[in-house]
Formats: structure tokens, sequence, C-alpha cells
């Protein structure tokens, strides 16, 4: 399954709505904040797992990776912020602890250790993939429900998606040929480039 795949979990005792903005039901809202706190998850996994490969990248393109991963860390940090700032706006809490990602995800965990740039950023490419098309249907589901969360999520969407192609450049051919077009998981992406 795709990193941060859509879909979530979420007790609803833990995420009492407490009010919510002016012109949105508070049956609306609590659909939104749950959505935006799998998004939130989804940001925190991401710049963590960012972290995680600029802190274990090897080979000779380690710098260029190492130095084109830490301004990505930074900017999805701010997504995550601006996340969890929107749904306590909305009127709810959002969880931001290790504990609660770990228990409401529903993506496994980086699989890749100590490994090379292209292992890496191959790996990465099916992560932002995963993250990506999440996002994209987030997107749909708030599109009748509130432009302001949508007008957020889809401008981060729009950061993701620039990321990911700096990731996909690393990886394409001459002729825009992917190695990872066939991997389904981080580790078969880092396979299809290592052999």
């Amino acid at each position: 399954m795709n990193r941060a795949a859509a879909g979530y979990r979420v007790d609803m005792a833990k995420n009492k709505l407490h009010y919510t903005v002016p012109g949105l039901d508070e049956g609306d809202a609590q659909t939104i904040i749950d959505l935006l706190q799998s998004r939130l998850h989804a940001a925190n996994d991401l710049h963590l797992t960012l972290k995680h490969v600029h802190w274990n990248v090897v080979g000779p393109h380690f710098i260029a990776v190492h130095q084109m991963i830490d301004p990505q860390v930074e900017a999805v940090r701010a997504m995550a912020d601006a996340i969890a700032e929107r749904i306590a706006t909305l009127g709810g809490a959002p969880r931001g602890t290790p504990g609660a990602l770990v228990e409401e995800r529903t993506w496994n965990d980086y699989s890749i250790g100590r490994a090379t740039t292209q292992e890496h950023l191959a790996a990465l490419d099916v992560t932002y993939q995963g993250v990506i098309t999440s996002y994209r249907e987030a997107i749909k589901t708030v599109d009748d429900l509130d432009l302001v969360t949508q007008d957020m999520l889809i401008s981060q969407t729009d950061q993701l998606e620039l990321f990911h192609w700096f990731v996909r450049a690393h990886l394409e051919d001459q002729g825009g040929n992917l190695k990872t077009n066939d991997a389904s998981t981080e580790s078969g992406a880092a396979q299809a480039v290592s052999g």
C-alpha cells in the first residue's frame, strides 16, 4: 500500500468539536477536521521520513541529495503547522503526538535505512506518490464543504508535487523513463534502481 494512502481512523472521543467557524455546520466541520487529521499525520510522517533520508543517504551524489532534502523537511513541517492550526480554527484539537501518528496512520513505516542516493530517491518517489494521491483525494472531498481548507490543501499539493519532481529528476533517463515506474513499494523501488 502506498504510504499515506487515502482513508483514516479517528477516535471521536479524542477529537471532540468545541465550536466551528461561522457558516459551517458542525457535521461538516467534523468531517473536515477528521480529514485534516489524516493529512497532519501524513505531513508529520513525511517530514520525519525526509529527515531520516537526509541522515542515511550515502553514495556519489550524497551532498546534492543531502542538501536537497532539508528545504523539503522545513516546508513539510510548515505544512503540518498550517494543517494543525486549521484544525484548531475549525474547533478541533489537533493530535500531533508520535503515539497518535503511529496508532492512527493507515500506512507502514518507511522501510529503507542506510542506502544509496538512488535507492532513497526511488523509495521517496513511491512515498510522494502516496502522499500526493491522498492529498488530491482530500481536495475532492472538501470541494463542496470548505473552499478555505481546499485552498490550503491545493497550495500544499503544489509544493509536494514540486518536491516529487525534484526527486524524480534524479531517477529519469534522457527519454524521461523511470526505473521505478512499476514499483508499488519503497523497497521494490529501491531494488529497481540498485540492480
